[in-house]
């Protein structure tokens, strides 16, 4: 059995920046990584491969220190990992990284089960994993929030649904993509990193993987961003204390000069 993980390497939520010109998210010279839900999904293929057998291979699309990431994933305890670089990736929007990432699952030469972070937290779109199913041609299900059982190539899910659950079976080649409450994440193990950091990752760039040259990057990125800003820092507020009459004489006060009534 063959899982497959798509991970990203993220910011640090407290450390965004973005390209004034591109209008997309800066990644040189700040904190990054691993996607939190990404996590998820290389502990649901490490669970399954526990328990059916296999082999866990990891696949990455970024710049050259999303190799990190990758090493952080493998130092869990996943098999292999490959990393998808190359300069006209940059900028790539939702369509042209599942197109990339699709192309690199074609090289694999046998997949059963792709796993995918429900969504990354820089973009919040989940769009990537329903993208990679369509490009590969196999059925997807997502927000999976519980793994029942895998037979005769069958398998049973359970989904988040608006109010509920919804039970899910469906025929292999599958992609899935996880909620956070699927499971937690184990550590790594000092033996897992430095098995981790003694293994090869293949790097394969746009001629590796005979992309089409206008469907990568932001030249294929049919995304179109018009504005791109920080949100305007709020203004603290004040706290009121002493007795109750005068924190009320006080904030009366305030409102009237506020004009708030």
């Amino acid at each position: 059995m063959e899982y497959v993980v798509c991970i990203k390497q993220v910011p640090d939520t407290t450390e965004v920046q973005w390209e004034t010109e591109s209008k997309t998210l800066a990644r040189e010279g700040i904190t990054h990584t691993v996607n939190p839900f990404d996590k998820n999904a290389v502990e649901a293929a490490l669970c399954l491969r526990e328990k059916y057998g296999g082999r866990v291979t990891l696949i990455s699309m970024g710049p050259p220190q999303a190799e990190e990431a990758l090493r952080e994933c493998l130092a869990m305890g996943a098999d292999e990992a490959l990393l998808l670089s190359d300069k006209t990736f940059a900028g790539a929007d939702t369509w042209a990284t599942s197109y990339t990432l699709a192309q690199a699952v074609k090289k694999l030469e046998r997949y059963h089960i792709v796993l995918c972070g429900k969504q990354a937290v820089d973009g919040e779109t989940a769009q990537v994993g329903p993208g990679l199913a369509e490009h590969l041609g196999i059925p997807q299900v997502t927000c999976i929030q519980k793994i029942n059982k895998l037979e005769n190539s069958r398998l049973e899910v359970e989904r988040t649904i608006e109010g509920g659950a919804e039970r899910v079976a469906v025929s292999l080649p599958v992609l899935l993509t996880v909620e956070k409450s699927l499971n937690d994440p184990r550590y790594a193990t000092l033996k897992g990193v430095m098995k981790a950091n003694q293994k090869e990752i293949p790097l394969y760039d746009a001629g590796d993987l005979e992309v089409d040259p206008s469907l990568v990057g932001l030249k294929g990125s049919p995304t179109q961003v018009k504005k791109i800003f920080s949100p305007e820092k709020r203004v603290t507020g004040e706290i009121i204390t002493g007795e109750p009459g005068e924190t009320a004489q006080k904030l009366a006060q305030n409102i009237l000069e506020l004009k708030l009534f």
